[in-house]
């Protein structure tokens, strides 16, 4: 079966449709969840006990407003309460800080499919309490978005702080980008930094050019690809496989570790580790950012051990959402609506007050916020900002966060532009849109393009003014692409 035919198909959902760095598919249409109907839209509610008093907002909008409310249903039984963590808010003080302005070495952990709707942004259920004891001694931004909604095109953007359409590519699905392209982390390497990276899906591997700037760039053993879904349960192993990687980087040199876990990605996998909270999707879903966090939670504490730990800042973040029937989708991919791009954003480092800052962020921030931290200077032609003065207590001024994603043989042409509270998405060649209030509307369900001409108009004339700034470049290969065109001819 094709990409595309397994992704309109209908009937009993299967592991997911998409390779596994990115990818699922969002299907389209009404599909039953295995063990029931399917699970209600992503929650939101008040925040988690207990969270709110290690932070200090830095704005009126709260996170949970953003997102749809909460399902009562899915919320955790007594019974499956999960297990104190060892890793907690305590013990995640560096033991010796470096100061605020210091080189800093970072580790970047993105979790593949992690929506925004966390325990720590008032998510029912403990599905991460390793993760949320984190948090809650990080900056964390409450808004944060991947750059789009898959894999291939989110990764490439927070690799390179720049949008996936101003980077040299295939016109395919699982995109490659040619060596002309340039990533942060080649900037890195030429400053003598140790840059090393730990991947648990096959394309991942080296080849694809999302490898470039990188000394050690491994993906995990045994694991096969599959164009449809990912097979693999892999954090154990990608979790050996880091520890591995920086016990032998070079003593005394700083370095930039960039680790991706795989599980949360479909197939939704039960876990004996993690409570049992239904067969649902969302529930197996749930078991599978448990155990991944069980495993991230195993991470941490090694690092804790190490002398580089008082030098060292964590990033946590997801290269995009996931969809559990919202907008009659699954999984993800294909459009870029809240659920499929809003995903968590924190950074712990030493020196940093923990605190909560509810301003739209944008995972193109990542690479020059990285170059500040690790002491480099900024980028050419980088499309993001530095958080890291917002981090360190500036103040965090609104600004437009822009979404991407490229027509290639699967995804038709999609963008969004989110300012403040409003949210413009634009389909094809702009072609059509649909604008959104997301503090009323979070779940997107109310289209105002009509009802409210003066707003779309300004989102319009904003649009053209950050959409019309950003460099762009038709994709290689020659292949057709979803939504009408062609690719060009070879990469150069």
């Amino acid at each position: 079966m094709t990409r595309r035919r397994f992704a309109r198909a209908s009937g009993t959902l299967r592991r997911a449709a998409t390779p596994a760095a990115c990818f699922a598919f969002a299907v389209a249409g009404k599909l039953a969840c295995a063990g029931g109907a399917a699970p209600a839209p992503a929650p939101g509610g008040p925040a988690a006990p207990g969270a709110e008093e290690h932070h200090a907002s830095t704005a009126t909008t709260t996170t949970h407003s953003m997102m749809p409310e909460v399902d009562p249903s899915a919320a955790a039984s007594p019974s499956a309460a999960a297990p104190t963590s060892a890793w907690t808010a305590s013990s995640a003080a560096a033991p010796t800080p470096a100061p605020a302005s210091a080189p800093l070495n970072v580790l970047m952990l993105f979790v593949d499919s992690m929506r925004a709707d966390m325990p720590w942004a008032g998510y029912p259920r403990e599905i991460a309490p390793h993760l949320t004891a984190l948090e809650k001694q990080s900056v964390s931004w409450t808004r944060g978005y991947s750059v789009s909604s898959y894999t291939a095109k989110s990764v490439a953007a927070a690799l390179s702080g720049r949008y996936p359409s101003s980077l040299k590519r295939s016109g395919y699905f699982f995109t490659k980008y040619p060596p002309s392209n340039v990533f942060f982390p080649e900037l890195l390497q030429a400053a003598g930094v140790h840059t090393v990276s730990a991947h648990a899906h096959a394309y991942m591997s080296r080849g694809n050019g999302l490898d470039q700037g990188f000394v050690d760039w491994q993906v995990v053993g045994g694991i096969s690809f599959d164009a449809q879904t990912d097979h693999h349960v892999t954090s154990d192993k990608l979790t050996k496989l880091v520890i591995e990687q920086l016990s032998r980087a070079p003593s005394g040199k700083p370095f930039f570790a960039y680790v991706h876990y795989m599980d949360p990605h479909d197939q939704y996998v039960q876990h004996e580790e993690s409570p049992r909270w239904g067969t649902g999707l969302r529930d197996r879903y749930d078991s599978e950012i448990f155990y991944t966090d069980v495993w991230i939670g195993k991470l941490l504490e090694w690092c804790r051990a190490q002398p580089w730990w008082g030098t060292t800042a964590v990033i946590v973040s997801a290269d995009h959402g996931e969809a559990f029937g919202e907008h009659k989708r699954f999984r993800h991919a294909f459009e870029l609506y809240e659920v499929l791009v809003r995903v968590p954003l924190f950074l712990f480092a030493p020196g940093l007050a923990p605190r909560r800052v509810e301003v739209a962020r944008s995972g193109v921030d990542l690479a020059p916020t990285i170059l500040e931290l690790m002491g480099q200077p900024p980028g050419e032609g980088l499309a993001g900002k530095s958080l890291v003065p917002e981090a360190r207590g500036g103040v965090a001024e609104p600004r437009p966060v822009l979404l991407d994603l490229p027509a290639d043989s699967n995804n038709p042409e999609r963008r969004a532009l989110i300012d403040g509270t409003w949210k413009l998405l634009v389909f094809g060649r702009d072609q059509a849109f649909q604008l959104f209030d997301l503090a009323a509307d979070p779940g997107e369900s109310k289209d105002l393009a009509r009802k409210r001409p003066e707003e779309l108009a300004r989102m319009k004339k904003l649009y053209g003014e950050v959409w019309g700034a950003v460099p762009r470049v038709k994709p290689f290969g020659g292949n057709k692409l979803e939504g009408g065109g062609t690719a060009s001819g070879p990469a150069n």
